[in-house]
């Protein structure tokens, strides 16, 4: 027999770390079970640090993560670690390299490592991840770290979510380039050349730091982002990286933490409403069908869209998204 979420609240709440585990799996499938679970144990959500570690492949996050990792255990608090990895494009799956990585860890009973497919949660990425840093959080982790790919909205989004984001690039691979490029910078509390035994590793940094200083990322946030270098591989430098990481906790800590993960609570919010609306919309019971006999009869998509946010707006004045409000702008 299945077993039921008060069950498994019960099994999570005492310590059991198969019960954290079947947890996880539900929010990953959008199991029915999963709100209620979820709802027994919030009440305890909110007192782990999350850091998130982001940054393009092959820029060591996942030594980087490890390292980090042994330094939060030499200080004798526990760990729970999220790692997204990219699917395998033959079975869907997860690739597990950061498992691999960490393989020194697994015997630890204060760490506990779960990796999840970038492509393998049924709805969204993002709110399945952010669910496990809250089962991680319930569990009674002190420490939640999160590392994704670093590639698509969805690992943006993931990361985002934590307290403190590390961004790790490295040398040789127009990591500097790129992250301009994409943006990434814009998430960083704390960016890391890592890889800094390489050539290039310092010119890297100077144009981080000339970047950092000269763009508008942080403007009027307070928090002056730094610019660090580690060679992960070797252990070195990463203590630097974790110090960083307390200097922008403590920062957060003087009055910003509070207002920052409530932000987070209203994006996740915003997620799981998209996907239950999704559902609604677009399921077996919702318009699907309807929308197809109004295209075939020749409106026009922007019609049809109008016609289904009215619907669902209901009859009480406000103007549908993209509508003409009475002498006005489009609303």
């Amino acid at each position: 027999m299945s077993p039921t979420s008060a069950d498994i609240t019960e099994r999570l709440l005492a310590g059991e770390r198969g019960a954290l585990a079947r947890m996880i799996s539900w929010a990953e499938d959008a199991d029915s079970r999963f709100p209620q679970a979820l709802a027994a144990v919030y009440g305890r959500v909110g007192q782990a640090r999350r850091l998130g570690v982001t940054g393009p492949p092959g820029a060591g996050k996942s030594t980087l993560v490890n390292q980090l990792t042994g330094l939060i255990r030499g200080r004798e608090q526990s760990v729970g670690v999220l790692a997204i990895d990219p699917s395998s494009p033959f079975s869907g799956g997860a690739l597990l390299g950061d498992r691999i990585r960490m393989e020194e860890r697994v015997g630890d009973v204060d760490v506990f490592i779960r990796s999840m497919a970038s492509r393998g949660s049924h709805g969204g990425l993002a709110r399945a991840a952010v669910d496990c840093c809250d089962l991680m959080d319930a569990f009674g982790f002190e420490h939640v770290l999160v590392e994704t790919v670093g590639v698509g909205q969805a690992e943006y989004d993931v990361v985002s979510a934590a307290d403190t984001v590390i961004v790790a690039l490295c040398p040789g691979a127009g990591d500097g380039v790129q992250a301009m490029k994409a943006g990434i910078l814009e998430v960083a509390d704390v960016l890391v050349v890592n890889k800094s035994d390489q050539a290039g590793a310092e010119r890297l940094q100077d144009d981080l730091r000339d970047a950092v200083h000269t763009s508008e990322v942080r403007r009027g946030s307070g928090w002056e982002v730094p610019v660090l270098a580690c060679a992960a591989e070797h252990g070195e430098g990463v203590d630097g990286v974790l110090d960083a990481a307390d200097r922008h906790w403590a920062w957060l800590a003087e009055g910003r933490l509070e207002a920052a993960r409530s932000r987070h609570r209203l994006e996740q919010v915003k997620r799981v409403a998209d996907e239950l609306l999704d559902e609604e919309l677009w399921g077996p019971r919702g318009w699907a069908a309807r929308v197809e006999r109004e295209l075939s009869s020749g409106s026009t998509p922007y019609d049809v869209a109008r016609a289904v946010a009215a619907s669902i707006l209901g009859d009480d004045g406000r103007a549908a998204p993209g509508t003409q409000s009475e002498g006005g702008d489009t609303a």
